[in-house]
């Protein structure tokens, strides 16, 4: 702009110059001085010329200028909102290291209830067994005290032929009082045991949760300075919530009681949701329904690993999942199964579900004998069933895919026995064999050739059996 204005100076001066006569001085060979003026004018196209210049010069300036006001309001409103914005960054950054300190005190404070948790579980553990060891000594002392109510009345067999019968009925009242106390005092200690095995189940389950919480607020980041790090760790704890039941059974035991979809979190497993059915016993875990054909079951290798369906329809719940929750053992498989007449049946199988190592194989518990409804899963299964599907093929039966043959993933041995994972058929069923043989079925209830209405498989831990 300073080169511009000291431009605009020297066009002034050269006018005012330019639009004044000059005088100019002369001598002649003769001697004598004459003076000659000459006039010089400057020309009027010229003068319009620098005008008309002037004035686009000045409406650029002007214009100039007004450009240069808006962008430097436009600055400064910006400047103004980025003050704006530095401040709450400020007050943000001093509340999130307020609620990063605050989670670390809370860390600190679970590790001490875990603590308090473990010492009370050791003096539980003390207690049962010293309930234990009271009870194995009642067992002895009623045992001696049979083998002299024999003896006593061995004794009064021999007494009758010289005694009164009187006596004999008064020690008979002794003994059968004596007896009764012992009984009553026998079922007072497996009273006070099945007390003291409730309180170390709950004991138990909140250790569990507690180790939960403590594992999660350890894998945490520790807060820093930086925005960035302490919303990460918000933003982690608003995603894992601690306190996360490991099962539907655990659900039960805090109080939930009515049956439908929660979140569980098995011990070292990522949350994930289920359908829960609540019953007086307890919550079970439900990991397969077929009750409508609106799913198609006939799926792959992948599918069955990960899961599929509608917790609130028909689903597959995943073996990675239902391995999760019952590797451990102490579980028990509960299927429902209904036929087109109305008629139900069920079947209970304590089991152990592999990891994927083994193909998710199943084993079930040997007992004594199977009844013939549970014959189509146990006996095959006692010595542990890969799961298998089209394209993993995993059966007992060498020249035969079983999963192809038939339809979707199972615990096949000879493709015979059962397969609840199969297509779905409408009632009647298709006439043709070999179609009914894909259907679901449970061949020691209705036949392998009689395609099931509804099945159901649920899991929970056995104690809900003890229990019921």
């Amino acid at each position: 702009m300073k080169i511009t204005l000291a431009t605009l100076t020297l066009c002034l001066v050269a006018l005012m110059a330019t639009g004044f006569p000059l005088e100019r001085k002369g001598s002649s060979s003769s001697g004598s001085a004459a003076k000659e003026k000459r006039v010089q004018y400057a020309a009027w196209d010229d003068v319009n010329v620098i005008a008309h210049g002037l004035l686009q010069l000045g409406q650029g300036l002007k214009e100039h200028v007004d450009k240069t006001k808006l962008q430097m309001r436009d600055i400064s409103s910006k400047l103004k909102v980025f003050n704006r914005t530095v401040t709450e960054l400020g007050r943000e950054s001093q509340k999130l290291r307020v609620e990063g300190e605050a989670l670390k005190a809370r860390a600190h404070g679970l590790e001490d209830r875990e603590g308090q948790l473990l010492n009370v579980t050791a003096e539980l553990r003390e207690k049962a067994e010293e309930m234990q060891q009271e009870r194995r000594t009642m067992s002895e002392r009623v045992s001696r005290l049979e083998e002299r109510v024999d003896s006593m009345l061995q004794g009064d067999a021999v007494l009758l032929d010289t005694h009164a019968g009187a006596k004999n009925s008064s020690d008979a009242r002794n003994i059968q009082m004596m007896l009764e106390a012992q009984n009553k005092r026998i079922d007072d200690l497996m009273e006070r045991i099945r007390l003291q095995q409730e309180k170390l189940d709950k004991q138990n389950v909140r250790i569990r949760t507690l180790q939960s919480q403590v594992q999660q607020s350890r894998q945490r980041p520790s807060p820093q300075s930086s925005n960035t790090d302490v919303q990460s760790a918000v933003a982690e704890q608003s995603d894992s919530p601690a306190d996360v039941a490991s099962d539907c059974h655990e659900l039960f035991l805090r109080g939930k009681t009515t049956s439908g979809v929660y979140t569980i979190q098995p011990i070292n497993a990522e949350p994930f949701k289920v359908f829960c059915e609540m019953t007086a016993d307890g919550g079970w875990t439900v990991i397969q329904r077929r009750q409508d054909g609106s799913v198609d079951f006939d799926q792959l290798w992948q599918a069955y690993e990960k899961g599929f369906g509608s917790l609130n329809g028909e689903f597959w719940l995943g073996l990675e999942n239902i391995h999760s929750i019952a590797k451990d053992g102490g579980y028990i498989l509960n299927i429902k199964l209904a036929d087109w007449s109305g008629d139900v049946a069920s079947v209970r199988l304590p089991f152990h579900l592999g990891g994927q190592e083994t193909k998710y194989s199943l084993k079930i518990q040997e007992t004594n004998a199977f009844s013939p409804l549970e014959s189509s899963l146990g006996t095959d299964a006692v010595t542990g069933l890969p799961f298998s599907t089209r394209d993993q093929d995993n059966d007992r039966k060498n020249d035969t895919n079983c999963a192809k043959h038939l339809s979707g993933g199972w615990w096949f041995s000879n493709c015979g026995r059962s397969n609840l994972n199969g297509r779905y058929f409408q009632s009647p069923p298709p006439k043709q064999r070999h179609q009914r043989k894909q259907s679901i079925f449970w061949k020691t209830w209705r036949g392998r050739y009689y395609p099931l209405k509804t099945s159901k498989m649920m899991i929970a831990p056995a104690v809900i059996v003890n229990k019921s």
